[in-house]
């Protein structure tokens, strides 16, 4: 899961190119000094140096300048770039995750909400194996574009579905996740591509909910739109800014194969509006942001009448200190099933209200040592229960807790456990959710 102003804890780069240019920098300039001014020079008399040993010391010199030479030209030739010259980085992480749940679930290996059970006679809960939260990534940057710093990337998975045949989630469909066009200025910014809402761009940590973020349909709305944003802002060691977006429209609807009919947020003919004020501060790790977000929206319905789509929305990413940091948002609104299920994924109720709902969720994270990082987080979904028809889900409660572990190299580990506690007019179902993951990020 990406999203646009975060950066968690846990994520490692490497620039082997750079530091290799680096060395080979220094390795020159340690060369060039011995030979014009020798650590002993002073403490010896020059008549004793023999012509001999000066031009041995010259010959010597020039062989390791041609061979730094030769490694500089071949680091080169290997650097990768695009047509138009921009510097091209290649990145990903394949992702193989075991889990089992208690009882029965919408999305077996990275479930939101508990179903009702079923008659078959089978057992209502199950494990497996996927490997389709597997991600794949391409970014691009540029030092001057329009006076700012440029940077673009994509972002794909595997969660798009599956092939109808025996192999099931063996056989995994690609899909877009994010694809972004950002200019950067010291004072302002500009977006262009498909991006995670503006009034909710952070996301929990999380190796067990890539496909689909941890507490969606339990507080998070998270769903990618495309989008144009652009914001301006103070500058300076803390940074006070405005930020507004244009979205495209969607309910949330789910559309059938080859379907390209419009929902009925498209039918309204508006786009979705949102805009934030926000206070940044620090760097890298210690990066801060808390911001404050108004949504608005419109879905048609019979005749000429449109139901408004609204929220407003508070976010936060506090790190307290390099190694502990919290994060998460709050929001409350109506018919926010196309943020990616606010509402649990109801959009209209009863008579085709809009319904009403409010959520949030909240993420502590503790990174002990550069290799381990820990810690547990709560969501949650209430929608207001007159506005729902009979059998609707009336509440939705996850808790969890992970480790993820990185021993060293490409490889990654992670363990997550996942309580899933969904309201109805009977009761409350719950579920447990166990996950681990094994992969390798390069």
């Amino acid at each position: 899961m990406k999203k646009t102003r975060v950066t968690q804890l846990g994520v490692h780069r490497n620039d082997r190119a750079a530091t290799s240019r680096w060395s080979s920098i220094v390795a020159i300039g340690t060369l060039a000094a011995s030979l014009c001014v020798p650590g002993t020079a002073t403490a010896q008399d020059t008549s004793r140096v023999k012509p001999d040993s000066i031009a041995a010391r010259l010959d010597r010199a020039e062989e390791q300048i041609r061979l730094l030479q030769q490694e500089l030209a071949a680091e080169s030739e290997s650097k990768v770039t695009t047509r138009s010259r921009m510097k091209l980085e290649f990145n990903g992480r394949v992702l193989v995750t075991g889990f089992s749940n208690s009882r029965r679930v919408n999305n077996v290996d990275n479930p939101q909400f508990v179903r009702p059970d079923t008659a078959s006679g089978l057992p209502q809960g199950g494990a497996g194996m996927a490997i389709r939260q597997t991600t794949l990534g391409l970014a691009v940057s540029a030092p001057e574009v329009f006076g700012g710093n440029f940077h673009g990337d994509l972002d794909v998975d595997f969660y798009g579905g599956q092939q109808p045949s025996t192999g099931g989630r063996t056989f995994p469909l690609l899909r877009l996740r994010t694809a972004r066009a950002m200019v950067k200025w010291t004072y302002g910014e500009l977006l262009i591509g498909q991006e995670s809402p503006l009034i909710a761009a952070v996301n929990p940590v999380s190796l067990a909910a890539v496909g689909t973020p941890d507490f969606a349909g339990a507080g998070n709305l998270w769903l990618w739109l495309p989008q144009i944003r652009g914001g301006i802002e103070t500058g300076g060691k803390v940074s006070i800014g405005v930020q507004a977006a244009v979205l495209a429209p969607t309910s949330g609807d789910p559309a059938n194969v080859f379907d390209t009919d419009d929902d009925a947020a498209e039918h309204s003919s508006r786009p979705y509006l949102q805009g934030r004020v926000h206070v940044r501060w620090g760097a890298d790790d210690m990066a801060g942001d808390i911001g404050v977000g108004v949504h608005q929206g419109w879905l048609a319905t019979k005749g000429d009448s449109l139901i408004s789509s609204s929220a407003v929305a508070v976010d936060v990413l506090l790190p307290v200190t390099r190694w502990f940091e919290i994060r998460g948002e709050a929001f409350q609104g109506q018919a926010l099933k196309g943020l990616g299920g606010g509402g649990i994924g109801q959009g209209l109720g009863l008579n085709g209200v809009p319904v009403h709902t409010s959520g949030g969720w909240a993420q502590v994270n503790f990174k002990p040592t550069s290799r381990v990082l820990l810690g547990a987080g709560y969501g949650m979904d209430d929608p207001r229960d007159s506005d729902l028809a009979p059998g609707s889900r009336l509440k939705n409660v996850v808790r969890e807790a992970h480790i993820h572990v990185r021993p060293g190299g490409p490889f990654v580990f992670g363990f997550e456990y996942r309580r899933l506690e969904t309201t109805y007019s009977t009761g409350v179902l719950g579920n447990d959710h166990i996950n681990l993951s094994a992969g390798i990020e390069f």
